[in-house]
């Protein structure tokens, strides 16, 4: 699905995280029942929550979803972000969060860069700012979590430094989650190393590869 203000979703003003996680359930509950839902960073987030909303889901993929309390970039990169942004460079801004805050290496940016999702993650530059404080904002409950009683598959990649806490506070909270570490890999495993992220997603499924 595109989420707000992605592809052929329009965006909405004021901007609310709690919404994302409706979009999510709305479009689970319109398809029907046992859905499997697949959701990486952000996007993981906003799955991980629609989950409680719905009973529409039948297992759940989350590729290191934030989960909030993280340190945010100082408000200078997020200021400059903005008006490299309004000046339309959004190239600029998106090379330098993947490389910069997400941590992404050098050699696995280029790789990305090569691939047609490139311009799709152009177009969605925009949106990183607030996004990413909303998910600093984010307060993770386990609690909460632990209502969501489904199968859940936690994907990390072994060279995310940031991934490790988050992910074993989820396998912690959930009641049916389970790990699988994705060896060399970092943020965008299913850009750079996609058997290994794909054998893992169709082994929890239980369908051949």
């Amino acid at each position: 699905m595109d989420r707000r203000g992605r592809g052929g979703s329009r965006d909405t003003d004021p901007y609310r995280l709690e919404a994302e996680f409706d979009d999510v359930a709305a479009v689970v509950d319109s398809i029907g029942a046992d859905v499997v839902v697949l959701g990486h960073s952000y996007g993981a987030l906003c799955a991980l929550e629609a989950a409680r909303r719905t009973s529409g889901i039948a297992r759940l993929v989350l590729y290191e979803p934030p989960l909030g309390g993280a340190s945010s970039p100082e408000e200078a990169w997020l200021a400059r972000a903005q008006e490299q942004i309004d000046r339309g460079e959004r190239e600029v801004v998106l090379v330098s969060f993947i490389t910069d805050i997400v941590g992404v290496p050098p050699e696995q940016l280029a790789a990305i860069r090569e691939l047609p999702v490139w311009q799709e993650r152009l177009h969605a530059v925009p949106t990183i700012p607030r996004e990413f404080r909303a998910a600093v904002a984010y307060q993770f409950n386990r609690t909460s979590v632990s209502e969501v009683k489904i199968p859940v598959l936690l994907l990390r990649g072994s060279d995310t430094d940031w991934s490790a806490e988050p992910t074993a506070l989820l396998e912690e909270a959930l009641p049916n989650g389970q790990t699988t570490v994705m060896s060399g890999q970092q943020h965008v495993a299913m850009d750079t190393g996609k058997e290994q992220f794909l054998s893992a997603v169709f082994a929890f499924l239980g369908v051949p590869h």
